[in-house]
């Protein structure tokens, strides 16, 4: 059976570099509903001919969401939930000035990695089961694609706990981790907190000692900030922007900093939040507001996440390749499934390197066996391997 669904791949390859090429066109910014949108549109149709029953979500001035659904017979005995999002972090005309090409085996273009080459995949994986009569009886599959991950899913996160709920186990395909093309078992948790300083300004050269410089308390919270910093726990506090003053010869009555968290677990969370909402001021008179949360909790590395990467991994081996397996310090949708307790893997899109960067790539002959595993994998999920 392996062969066969590696085979159909192979002979639709020419079909998937299109549907590839037609996705990576659209300019999808997280922050333009309208563009990201299209690619939407795009998503649902393909869901649709390949026999889910598709439902859209719409908020008004918000990206849409589809939730596709394949229902499972009465003797399902899995239902896998497969997460994609189709927008990017790149502006509008970015496929003007960097248009999709494909040169030396690799494909280019804004977003060709992260993730729409993980979309095509999962829409072709889920043809070649059905079009191969490779789909078990057991398998039933819950599509959920969102257009705002790369801007925290704040208007997906609600909709995709709602379905990973329900669901046996979780499939992301965002891209293999590089260099070395691995799956993910897990994530550090994100925070993200605003520091806001108060002092008094005064002048500068006549009168200095009646100020408070609000730029030098955020320098000692800056240092407080980076103290926390525990590179053996994997947890890294970022001053990543900081603004103050106004001009050069006025003490600074106000700066602010944004600071970025990254942990391993949730305990690590419980620890260092507190210490970062908790700042103190060092110059007498200042005044420090700190703001924030952990708004991507951890997708923590679980004997249930494992024992679906080693499913994964014998599969691959099968298909004739080896599977690495590895961790993250970026985030994804699947932190919040893996938070609810839902077995997750991470890492099933795309073979490539550069997301977010311009040498952004896929490696073309990648997507047919990566496609087969994912596809083979659910099978095995369901009895079906």
């Amino acid at each position: 059976m392996a062969d066969a669904i590696l085979a159909f791949l192979r002979s639709h390859e020419a079909e998937m570099g299109d549907d590839l090429r037609a996705l990576v066109t659209m300019d999808s910014p997280s922050t333009e509903p309208a563009l990201v949108g299209r690619c939407i549109d795009w998503a649902a149709d393909r869901l649709a001919a390949l026999g889910a029953e598709v439902r859209r979500v719409h908020d008004d001035g918000m990206v849409d969401r589809l939730v596709a659904t394949w229902p499972a017979k009465a003797t399902a005995t899995c239902r896998a939930m497969i997460l994609m999002h189709l927008d990017t972090v790149w502006p509008a005309d970015e496929t003007t000035r960097r248009p999709f090409r494909i040169e030396d085996g690799r494909a280019y273009g804004p977003g060709v990695f992260d993730m729409k080459g993980g979309a095509v995949q999962g829409l072709w994986a889920l043809a070649a089961l059905r079009d191969t009569g490779a789909w078990p009886a057991g398998l039933g599959v819950t599509v959920v694609v969102t257009g705002d991950e790369e801007v925290g899913s704040r208007q997906s996160r609600a909709l995709i706990e709602a379905e990973a709920r329900t669901s046996t186990l979780v499939c992301v395909l965002e891209p293999a981790e590089p260099p070395i093309h691995a799956y993910k078992t897990s994530r550090k948790g994100v925070g993200g907190f605003q520091v806001q300083i108060e002092g008094r300004a005064s002048h500068a050269g006549g009168q200095p000692e009646k100020g408070i410089s609000a730029v030098v308390e955020l320098a000692h919270q800056t240092l407080a900030l980076a103290a926390l910093n525990d590179f053996e726990r994997g947890t890294t506090v970022n001053v990543g922007v900081v603004r103050g003053g106004s001009r050069s010869n006025v003490v600074p009555a106000d700066a602010s900093a944004s600071v970025d968290l990254r942990v391993r677990t949730m305990a690590e969370g419980e620890r260092v939040v507190p210490l970062i909402l908790g700042l103190k001021p060092v110059l007498a008179g200042a005044k420090v507001t700190v703001t924030g949360s952990v708004n991507r909790p951890p997708m923590e590395r679980t004997p249930a996440g494992v024992a679906l990467f080693e499913t994964a991994k014998r599969i691959a081996a099968e298909l004739g390749f080896d599977l690495a397996e590895a961790a993250s310090g970026g985030a994804s949708d699947g932190n919040f499934t893996a938070a609810l307790g839902v077995p997750t893997i991470d890492g099933m899109g795309a073979v490539g390197d550069g997301a977010h960067a311009l040498h952004e790539h896929l490696v073309v002959a990648e997507m047919a066996p990566r496609a087969a595993l994912l596809a083979r994998f659910l099978q095995s999920q369901a009895g079906g391997a």
